[in-house]
């Protein structure tokens, strides 16, 4: 009889040192660097599914079988929550503040993970993506700036019942740091961008998420691309942390979750990819610098206004 498995089982946190997680960083005076690094999937220290008594990976080969009562679900409920908060505090919230972005590898699972991709490539493939905009610039030079396609989704649109599942794990997560990512309180955010590269050799070139504060304080970045080899697809981001001597590579992995700060702190690029490249952002507001950007804005707007002509005023 084959042996049942309870999703929910795998939802407890182990997490290596993260003095581990330097593999990421580079010289950036490293002629090599980015070209002859290796491909780490597999090799980081990962955040990954498992319990205490079978882990993930071993889960072919010696099988689970649990079977929950209501008062055991209950209870499992509330282990998940633990285990979700001490992701946060004993790993995410430490990376942030030693080096400003943190990474968890196998955030939602394989099997959720390829729904989620599937939803992606069918909202590729039928929606209306397009060309990915900058602020404050002409239409015709952004393609050299920036060559990926997008589309805005709420994750509560039909088809994109798992994109909403993985939007509120990504949520939950936030929440718990809430109060614990700098003097930052964390009230709302933004649709998600759902992102693609068509693999072309296209890429984003260095630019910073919020330079003027708009109120964007994290940067959520989750990717969806399975068997992503940088050294033959590119892709990967690589992040400039302000004032270091080093550079941080992140590789666009299949399910891998990034975090990062969303202003000067961190400019980035995403060099470029060869291979179509998906990637779902999300950006966190801080409640206070979101409201004053609202009111500059408002007073900008007043302000052009008494200074139009009686005719475009009204």
């Amino acid at each position: 009889m084959a042996a049942t498995v309870i999703p929910e089982l795998l939802e407890e946190i182990h997490c290596d040192s993260l003095d581990s997680r330097k593999a990421i960083f580079s010289r950036p005076n490293d002629a090599e660097s980015g070209k002859e690094r290796k491909d780490h999937q597999g090799e980081h220290p990962k955040c990954t599914a498992g319990t205490s008594a079978c882990r993930s990976g071993e889960l072919s080969a010696i099988g689970c079988t649990l079977t929950l009562t209501p008062k055991k679900r209950m209870a499992h409920k509330e282990q998940k929550r633990m285990n979700s908060q001490r992701l946060v505090l004993q790993y995410v919230v430490p990376c942030m503040e030693s080096y400003g972005l943190c990474i968890v590898d196998n955030f939602v699972g394989h099997k959720c993970g390829e729904k989620i991709l599937q939803e992606v490539q069918t909202l590729y493939q039928f929606g209306n993506f397009q060309d990915g905009e900058l602020a404050n610039q002409k239409s015709g030079s952004t393609r050299a700036i920036r060559g990926d396609k997008i589309l805005w989704v709420e994750g509560s649109e039909q088809g994109c019942e798992n994109i909403g599942v993985l939007l509120s794990k990504m949520d939950k997560l936030i929440m718990y740091a809430d109060g614990k990512l700098g003097h930052y309180k964390i009230r709302g955010r933004h649709k998600a961008m759902v992102a693609c590269y068509p693999g072309n050799g296209t890429g984003y070139v260095r630019h910073v998420d919020n330079p003027n504060g708009d109120g964007r304080c994290i940067t959520c970045i989750y990717y969806l691309n399975k068997n992503w080899d940088s050294k033959v697809h590119g892709g990967v981001l690589r992040i400039f942390p302000e004032g270091k001597s080093y550079v941080a590579d992140v590789e666009p992995l299949f399910d891998r979750l990034l975090f990062f700060w969303s202003d000067r702190r961190n400019p980035h690029e995403v060099q470029p990819s060869y291979a179509t490249r998906y990637a779902m952002t999300v950006w966190y507001f801080d409640a206070e610098e979101r409201a004053e950007a609202k009111q500059k804005f408002r007073n900008l707007n007043a302000a052009k206004k008494k200074e139009a002509p009686p005719s475009e005023a009204e």
